[in-house]
C-alpha cells in the first residue's frame, strides 16, 4: 500500500488516467529537487550515488511468491522449477544473454523469485511465454500472487501465528494481506485467529476483496474505515464492560506516503516529487501509528512501513510515537531475521528542508516539531537503528522502509499525536481530510448509517430446517459449528448462498454491527439447487478445505487421476462413457449414491503429493466436475501438462435437467453479484 493520496485514493506519481498512455515513455526520469534533497540526507555515499540513481530510473524486476499455505506449495515449486525454470536458464534473445529467474534468498522456504528481463523478451521468447502463462493462470486460483518483492517484508517480519488476531489497517490493494493471511492458515486449515483487513477507500476496499477471495479464507473481514479513526471494536457480544475492546495480536501500519521508493515502476513520481509530499503526509502517518498502537495488545507487535526513503516519512514517525508513548512501547531489533536481505540501518540524525531545499530549524514557523531528529539522549533511548531501510541498488529492488514495534504495556492514559499540521504544502495532493490526532478517536463512539453496510451480515438460526437438513445429507459432525453459518440479507433466511465464518469472527460480526462498516467476510459454503432433491443445497468448492475435516464418508467416491482427467476435458460425461474408457468400479460407486452433490477424494500417483477433493454433482445418467474455469486450466495444467483446453460440450449439457440449474444459477449471478462458473450445473 503506502503510494497514495490518504484522502481520494490517488497515486503520487501514477499515470493520468485522461491520457491513455500517451507520453509515458517521454518522461525523463530525472528531478533535480530529488537529487539535491537525497544528496544532503547523506544517505546513499557519494561512491554509491552513480548506481544508486541509476538502479532508480530502471525498470523494477517482476517478482512473485508461491503461496506457502497452501499443502500443494512444493508441488507448484517443483512445477515450476522443473518446467520452467530449467528452460529459462543459459538463453539468450537476438543475440543477448538472458538473466534466469532467481530465488530471493532471505524469503523462507524458497518461495520468492524474481524475473529481470525486459516485456519484449517475456512477450517473444517461447519459453518465457510459457512461463508467463503460467503464472497468469495459478495466480488466477492463488496459489501464486506477483508482489514486490520489498512488499513482502513487513509480514514476514509482523511473524503473524494461527491464533493471532491481526489489524492491517492501510490493507488495499491487498498483497500484504493476503501474505498474513497465508500466515494465519500455516500448517492450519482452521486457525483460531483472524485478519481485519481496512482501507479508507470504498474502491479500494472493493479492489482489496477481489485479491483476497481467492485465498478461501474463513477468517477474513474486509472493512471500510479512516485508519486514524478506527472504530473500538468488542471481541465478543456478551462483552458489556466499555474498558473490554478488543487489542488485536498483530498490527500492520503500511502507511500512505510519498512513494519515493517506487519511482522504478510509478514513473511519475521522477515529475511530482517535492519536499513537502513527505511533510504534508507527516501528521497522517503519525496518527495512524499512534491509532495501530492504541489497538495492540500488551505484548504484541505492530510493523510501520512505508514505500519511501524519506526520514520525515520513516524516523521522525517513529521517533515521536515513542516519545508521546514513553517506555510502553519499544523498538525490536530484526537484524537477526530474514538473513540474506541486504539492508541499512534506521538513522539518528537529518535535515529538516524547505521547497526551496533551505534547512530549517525547530521551533520557526511553519515547521512541526516532530519532523526534527531525536536528541542524543533520545537516540540513545530509542534505539532508531533497529529501523529497517532497503534502497533499490542494494538487491535490484523499490526502497522500503520497515520497523517493528513492540508494546511492552498498556500506559495509564492514550498518548495523542502532535495535532500540529504542516503550515506550507506546497502541493495541495498531499493535504488529507483530517491531519487531527488519533487520540479522540478512542474515547468517540463511532455509530454508522443504517445504510452503512451495503448488504446486512445476519447469522441463520443454527435450528434452522435447511441448515438440519444439510448436516444429516452430507454427514457433518457437531464439531462444525452451525453458529457460523450467515446470509447477506435483513431477513436471516437462507436463500440461495450461505457463508461460513471462523467462531471468532462471528462473535466479532455480531458484537459490532453498528460500529464497522463491512465489506465482506466468509466463503461460500451452500448454494440452493432448485430441483426436488432430498438435499436442494450443494457444498462449493471453496468451503471444502474446511468441510472436508467434518463430513463422513458416505457422499465421498475415491478414484484416481485417470477419472479426474477425464472430467476435467468433458462436461457432464455419461455413466456408459466412463463405464468404457475407467471401468465399472466407479460407475457402480457413484450410482449407489443418491441424486446431487457428492464428492471424490482422488488419489495422487507419487509420494508426497495431496490428494485432491473435489465437488461433483451426480445426475441420473451421467456426472460432472463442479469447479470454476480457472481450476479446470490450473489442475489440468499442474497435473497433466495439459495448457488452455476448455472442457468439450456434451450432447447432456443440453438437457432439460441441466437447463433448469442454469437458469437457477444465472439468477444466483445477478441476486449475489458473483460469478457461477458454467460447468457447475446440474445433469
Amino acid at each position: 500500500m503506502g503510494r497514495r493520496n490518504f484522502k481520494k485514493g490517488k497515486t503520487f506519481g501514477a499515470r493520468n488516467d485522461d491520457d491513455n498512455g500517451r507520453g509515458w515513455s517521454e518522461l525523463v526520469k530525472e528531478n533535480e529537487k530529488w537529487e539535491q534533497y537525497y544528496k544532503k540526507l547523506g544517505l546513499i555515499s557519494e561512491e554509491d550515488w552513480p548506481v544508486f540513481k541509476s538502479t532508480c530510473q530502471a525498470a523494477l524486476p517482476l517478482t512473485f511468491r508461491i503461496t506457502g499455505s497452501r499443502a500443494h506449495a512444493q508441488e507448484v515449486l517443483d512445477l515450476f522449477q522443473q518446467r520452467h525454470l530449467a528452460n529459462l536458464t543459459g538463453i539468450e534473445f537476438e543475440g543477448e544473454p538472458v538473466k534466469p529467474p532467481v530465488e530471493l534468498p532471505w524469503y523462507p522456504n524458497h518461495l520468492a523469485w524474481q524475473i529481470d528481463v525486459p516485456k519484449s523478451v517475456i512477450r517473444k521468447n517461447p519459453q518465457f511465454a510459457k512461463m508467463q502463462r503460467f503464472l497468469v493462470v495459478e495466480n488466477a486460483v492463488g496459489n501464486i500472487s506477483r508482489q514486490e518483492a520489498v512488499s513482502m517484508i513487513p509480514p514476514t517480519l509482523l511473524d503473524v501465528q494461527p491464533h493471532h488476531t491481526v489489524l492491517d489497517m492501510c490493507a488495499a490493494p491487498g498483497s500484504k494481506t493476503a501474505q498474513m493471511i497465508e500466515y494465519l492458515h500455516r500448517d492450519n486449515d482452521e486457525p483460531s485467529g483472524f485478519v481485519v483487513a481496512n482501507d479508507a477507500d470504498a474502491k479500494r476496499s472493493h479492489m482489496l476483496v477481489h485479491q483476497l477471495k481467492r485465498l478461501n479464507s474463513a477468517n477474513l473481514i474486509v472493512v471500510n474505515h479512516d485508519a486514524q479513526f478506527f472504530p473500538r471494536v468488542k471481541a465478543h457480544p456478551d462483552h458489556t464492560n466499555k474498558k473490554d475492546i478488543l487489542r488485536f495480536d498483530r498490527v500492520l501500519c503500511d502507511v500512505p506516503c510519498s512513494g519515493d521508493g517506487t519511482m522504478r515502476k510509478n514513473v511519475n513520481v521522477w515529475r511530482d516529487w517535492t519536499t513537502q509530499n513527505g511533510l504534508a503526509l507527516h501528521n497522517v502517518q503519525l496518527n495512524i501509528l499512534n491509532r495501530g498502537l492504541h489497538l495492540l495488545k500488551s505484548g504484541g507487535r505492530l510493523v510501520y512501513s512505508t514505500c519511501s526513503m524519506n526520514p520525515i516519512e520513516n524516523e521522525a514517525v517513529v521517533a515521536e510515537a515513542l516519545r508521546k508513548w514513553g517506555g510502553k512501547v519499544r523498538l525490536v531489533d530484526c537484524s537477526d531475521k530474514l538473513p540474506g536481505l541486504v539492508r541499512s540501518n534506521g538513522i539518528n540524525q537529518w535535515p529538516v528542508l524547505n521547497r526551496n531545499m533551505e534547512t530549517k530549524e525547530k521551533g520557526e514557523d511553519g515547521t512541526n516539531d516532530s519532523w526534527f531528529p531525536p536528541t542524543d539522549e533520545e537516540a540513545a533511548r530509542f534505539h532508531l537503528d533497529y529501523c529497517v531501510r532497503v534502497y533499490p541498488h542494494q538487491q535490484n529492488t523499490g526502497g522500503f522502509f520497515i520497523t517493528v514495534l513492540e508494546k511492552v504495556e498498556e500506559p495509564e492514559s492514550t498518548p495523542q499525536a502532535d495535532t500540529k499540521a504542516s503550515e506550507e504544502p506546497a502541493n495541495k495532493k498531499a493535504k488529507t481530510e483530517s491531519t487531527s490526532t488519533s487520540a479522540p478517536a478512542s474515547e468517540k463512539k463511532e455509530r454508522l448509517p443504517r445504510d452503512a453496510n451495503e448488504e446486512p451480515f445476519a447469522f441463520v438460526d443454527p435450528n434452522h430446517e435447511a441448515l438440519k437438513t444439510c448436516w444429516g445429507f452430507y454427514g457433518i459432525d457437531d464439531i462444525f459449528d452451525r453458529n457460523t453459518c450467515l446470509v447477506r440479507n435483513a431477513t436471516g433466511e437462507p436463500t440461495r448462498v450461505v457463508y461460513t465464518v471462523c467462531p471468532a469472527l462471528r462473535d466479532l460480526i455480531q458484537a459490532n454491527d453498528e460500529r464497522l462498516k463491512i465489506i465482506y467476510s466468509g466463503v461460500r459454503l451452500f448454494v440452493a439447487q432448485k430441483s426436488a432433491l432430498e438435499c436442494s443445497w450443494r457444498i462449493q468448492s471453496e468451503a471444502l478445505p474446511i468441510m472436508k475435516h467434518h463430513m463422513t464418508s458416505n457422499r465421498i467416491i475415491k478414484t484416481n487421476e485417470e477419472l479426474l482427467k477425464l472430467l476435467l476435458e468433458e462436461s457432464f460425461p455419461s455413466f456408459e462413457i466412463i463405464g468404457e474408457k475407467i471401468g465399472d468400479e466407479f460407475v457402480q460407486q457413484t450410482k449407489d449414491i443418491s441424486n446431487g452433490c457428492a464428492f471424490i477424494e482422488v488419489e495422487r500417483d507419487g509420494s508426497g503429493k495431496e490428494n485432491l477433493f473435489l465437488p461433483v454433482w451426480k445426475g441420473n445418467k451421467c456426472i460432472n466436475l463442479m469447479v470454476c474455469k480457472e481450476d479446470t486450466q490450473e489442475l489440468l495444467y499442474r497435473l497433466f501438462g495439459v495448457e488452455n483446453l476448455p472442457k468439450s460440450n456434451s450432447a447432456r449439457n443440453k438437457k432439460v435437467e441441466s437447463k433448469e440449474e442454469t437458469e437457477e444459477e444465472k439468477k444466483e449471478t445477478n441476486g449475489e453479484q458473483k460469478e457461477t462458473p458454467k460447468e457447475e450445473a446440474t445433469a
